[in-house]
């Protein structure tokens, strides 16, 4: 455990489990990314309910276009320097780009990002046939999966960019029909990315498991943000569902504190970060 969290607060562990209680109670959960031990402490200081080691780190901290450049090895090594800063918020981790191309290689992903780098849950993108192959392999084997539908970064190339999906009728049944087909595979939790708000409504109403949303509108069961875009230090333009929370306040620790108030009481996201 990183030492630092000798001087919190005592609080009771985020579970998986749990999270499904809070989606039943009502309660907003929070969620950040983070991709080392110090950000970590941040989160688990403010009280963050779930750390997410997103492969985002390829775009903000490695500095590439997309996700797609980010290993297995990259994962293990952030994932488990995330851990190290944590003690109760729960752990994510994703799986990055090429990992669910079959059973055996999401098995083994897996069993690195829970079992050597200590994540208590993995995330993987999409609802084709061969990820909730790996979903149910996954939760049979006792690791808990976050699925991950709408603009999911990895099919970057397939949509000719990050563009909002589910617009048109027929792609919004669709998701709709996929966040059933994730849950029926074992998925635990859901990440909405970029779709408009009524379909995160309709996501978020048709599934018992909870959905976090980002750029999903605030009907969702919790909200994520990328951390360097909530502090304002991503470079160039940041996007239309993020925040600046660290403008006017003096430490990324208020900064942090002020996303997860603002998420537990419903006001962020506004309608300026929503799309429609």
């Amino acid at each position: 455990m990183y030492v630092q969290n000798a001087n919190l607060p005592d609080r009771k562990p985020v579970t998986v489990p749990g999270l499904r209680a809070m989606k039943a109670q009502g309660q907003r959960i929070t969620m950040l990314t983070a991709y080392d031990a110090s950000f970590a402490w941040q989160l688990e200081a403010a009280g963050i309910d779930v750390a997410l080691v997103g492969d985002s780190l390829g775009m903000v901290v490695q500095g590439h276009a997309s996700t797609l450049p980010v290993t297995l090895d990259q994962m293990v090594y952030h994932t488990a320097a995330v851990a190290r800063g944590l003690s109760a918020t729960l752990l994510v981790a994703d799986l990055p780009f090429m990992a669910d191309r079959d059973v055996a290689h999401v098995l083994a992903a897996g069993a690195r990002l829970v079992g050597e780098a200590g994540a208590a849950m993995v995330k993987i993108e999409g609802a084709a046939a061969h990820v909730l192959e790996g979903i149910a392999a996954l939760t049979a084997r006792a690791m808990p999966v976050c699925a991950h539908l709408g603009l999911t970064p990895q099919s970057v190339h397939r949509f000719g960019g990050f563009r909002i999906q589910g617009r048109e009728q027929a792609a919004a049944d669709q998701l709709v029909t996929d966040a059933l087909a994730v849950q029926a595979a074992g998925a635990q939790l859901l990440v909405m990315e970029g779709v408009p708000v009524e379909l995160g409504r309709r996501v978020t109403a048709a599934v018992e498991i909870p959905v976090i949303g980002i750029g999903a509108g605030p009907h969702c069961d919790g909200q994520v943000l990328v951390l360097h875009d909530m502090l304002g230090v991503t470079p160039g333009k940041r996007p239309k569902f993020s925040k600046d929370f660290l403008a006017g306040r003096d430490s990324v620790a208020a900064a942090i504190r002020a996303y997860a108030d603002d998420v537990r009481s419903g006001a962020f996201p506004a309608p300026e970060h929503c799309f429609n």
